[in-house]
């Protein structure tokens, strides 16, 4: 796990200093090592400039250091991630005759690149984003991997005139880019900052700044000497369901045994490290099975981490506490107490690459991990989308089911219908309707008919689409947003999505936007900024190809419980230990805003200049912090704790309209 950043342009000390500034921001994603490279420069003077971070996973000898030079073609690489099939990727090598100087997963990439070309990457099983300078070809490829574990954004730069001095530059954060100089006065992107007031986080290919974007997850970019794209595919889609794929028997033994082969597979790759190594465990399943099948093919007990609370109510410790005594691992427990939390916050806050209302709870495990002594931690991340365990797989498919009965009835009466359940709901909850809840959308989301996509994200709606309005007066039309998706994002998933059964089609939008969007970013922020590497071995390219062909019943049914990942990953344990509501992974944040935090938020949230330097209506900021202080229905914590991440993330980097 590392920090990569590069430049196409001029080859002079003023592109390597911004180089140097963008890899000294990433100093946290690669303690380790801190490398450069320049190619050949072209008769005028230009070429490509490379940067690597280094976090020692695989082969700690200088021998893996990068950048790293291919000595028969000249070609570069900085590479971020893992490749968790290399070995195999190695023998295949070495049975064609090459041989190698190090033990890594590095050389074995910048072979399989010197020898194929960007036709290789298909090939690859892991989390990556890296760039290969082709010497001989002088073109740059940039490649991510296919569920967008690992991020990449490039920059262009917007002069390009004969005496632009660079013309493309990349890096593993956004802010890394911030730091070279190259952008001169950011701009907040009014696109991604409306699609944060839908979502809580923003959505690619945009970014929270004018003119950097965000490689698509699977995307292979190829990009000339002048910066100029030369080619773009996908190297990687979500399968669609194969009955052929199933084994012989197609009995539902016969598709657990599967399933278990590829969990074993998928979880056993996942623990190759060469430092030490631990879990993530909750009370849930998904982590729970993580956790059981790493302990299972270890020989000697895992370290698993548990993160706890004062608020006995809320602290998942005594459930993980028994969980781990079943599996046999040695276990901790972390502690996080609200005054440790109020003086670490500015640190988590500075942690976040890009404005999301989550990542914290991850910032504070991945930390304590770190001070354990640990380099990588296995987290059980993926379990509910692929295998149904959100409400949107009940909820969704019920209100298509009840678009389809109403087929006929004049949109006006099907709203009126929706807004009378709405009331009805509401007035189970003390006689008033929450202002920005599910319920409340509900006349929104009839009229959205069978439109899965549109409903969707109406479900996760931070806000109302009125207050959206209300807090954003100017935000971009619909040529530039659909559904709070910037329309190259909203297309995408609409392509994917078609002609797939309800429940396949709620899980790729699962994979596509909460998971590919909001927490794989968040986790990956989060766990760099102690330098720790977070796994996530349900979130697998070979496994999701293994669950999507899987028949629907074996996989959902029923809805919510994930049976198909119980008796697939919980064998050996009782399950009256995971016998439990689900619960999210959560901090007490509701409480603590109402104590600890409330006078910091209460000055930024009642300043209305700040508001409106980044394009929100001041005065409706200010009143949705006081309906939240005064106890509002439907105001929940996450709405208010996502504008005021917002506007300190903006001024903080010098982000503004």
């Amino acid at each position: 796990m590392c920090g990569i950043a590069g430049i196409i342009g001029r080859i002079d000390d003023r592109n390597r200093e911004s180089l140097d500034r963008m890899a000294s921001a990433m100093a946290h994603r690669g303690p380790d090592g801190d490398g450069r490279w320049a190619s050949t420069p072209d008769p005028a003077g230009f070429g490509c400039l490379l940067a690597h971070r280094r976090l020692s996973i695989l082969d700690l000898s200088d021998a893996a250091d990068q950048p790293m030079i291919d000595p028969r073609s000249g070609s570069a690489l900085v590479f971020n991630g893992e490749l968790y099939n290399f070995r195999g990727l190695r023998d295949d090598l070495k049975a064609d005759g090459q041989s190698f100087r190090s033990t890594g997963d590095t050389e074995v990439l910048l072979r399989l690149l010197s020898l194929r070309g960007a036709s290789a990457v298909p090939s690859l099983r892991g989390m990556f984003a890296f760039a290969w300078w082709d010497e001989q070809g002088r073109r740059l490829t940039l490649a991510r991997d296919p569920l967008g574990i690992k991020p990449l954004y490039v920059a262009r730069n917007p002069d390009r005139g004969p005496d632009a001095a660079w013309s493309l530059a990349f890096a593993s954060e956004v802010r890394a880019l911030l730091a070279s100089g190259l952008l001169g006065r950011p701009r907040l992107d009014p696109v991604a900052a409306a699609s944060y007031l839908w979502n809580g986080f923003i959505p690619g290919p945009v970014t929270a700044v004018r003119g950097v974007e965000s490689l698509r997850p699977g995307e292979v970019r190829a990009v000339d000497a002048g910066g100029a794209t030369v080619r773009s595919d996908r190297c990687w889609s979500i399968p669609r369901p194969d009955l052929g794929s199933l084994p012989p028997d197609g009995s539902p033994g016969a598709v657990d045994r599967s399933l278990g082969e590829a969990l074993r597979d998928s979880i056993g790759l996942h623990l190759i490290s060469d430092v030490p190594l631990g879990v993530f465990l909750s009370s849930g399943v998904d982590s729970g099975a993580v956790a059981n099948l790493a302990q299972r093919s270890s020989d000697r007990p895992l370290q698993t981490f548990t993160l706890a609370f004062e608020e006995g109510e809320l602290s998942e410790a005594p459930s993980s506490r028994a969980i781990a005594g079943a599996i046999g691992s040695d276990h901790h427990e972390v502690v996080l107490t609200e005054s440790r939390f109020v003086a670490d916050l500015p640190r988590a806050l500075d942690a976040i690459d890009q404005p999301t209302f989550d990542a914290l709870n991850t910032y504070f495990m991945a930390t304590a991990v770190r001070e354990a002594g640990l380099t990588v931690a296995l987290v059980g991340t993926g379990g509910d989308e692929l295998f149904g365990g959100y409400d949107s797989f009940r909820v969704l498919p019920s209100l298509c089911r009840w678009s389809r009965r109403s087929r006929g009835v004049p949109p006006r009466l099907k709203g009126l219908a929706a807004t009378l359940i709405a009331s009805a709901m509401g007035s189970g909850r003390g006689g008033v309707i929450p202002p920005q809840t599910r319920w409340a959308k509900l006349p929104e989301m009839a009229a959205a008919g069978e439109d899965l996509r549109r409903l969707y994200q109406l479900s996760y709606a931070l806000f109302l689409p009125d207050l959206q309005r209300r807090l954003m007066p100017d935000a971009p039309g619909g040529d530039a947003l659909e559904d709070g998706l910037p329309v190259a994002l909203a297309a995408e998933l609409a392509d994917e999505i078609r002609g797939r059964g309800v429940l396949d089609a709620v899980s790729v939008l699962e994979h596509r936007c909460f998971l590919g969007e909001r927490l794989l970013r968040d986790s990956d922020a989060a766990g760099m900024a102690p330098s720790l590497e977070i796994r996530l071995p349900l979130v697998d390219s070979a496994l999701a190809e293994h669950v999507f062909r899987m028949p629907t019943d074996s996989r959902y049914n029923p809805i919510g419980r994930k049976m198909a990942l119980r008796r697939s990953g919980l064998v050996g344990l009782d399950p009256a230990l995971f016998d439990r509501p689900k619960r999210g992974f959560e901090l007490p944040l509701n409480r603590w805003i109402g104590r600890s935090l409330g006078d910091e938020i209460n000055t930024l949230m009642r300043d209305h200049s700040a508001a409106s330097a980044i394009g929100l209506d001041g005065p409706t900021v200010e009143h949705l912090w006081d309906g939240y202080r005064s106890g509002a229905p439907g105001l929940y914590w996450s709405r208010v704790w996502s504008i005021y991440v917002l506007l300190r993330w903006c001024h903080a980097h010098g982000v503004l309209s």
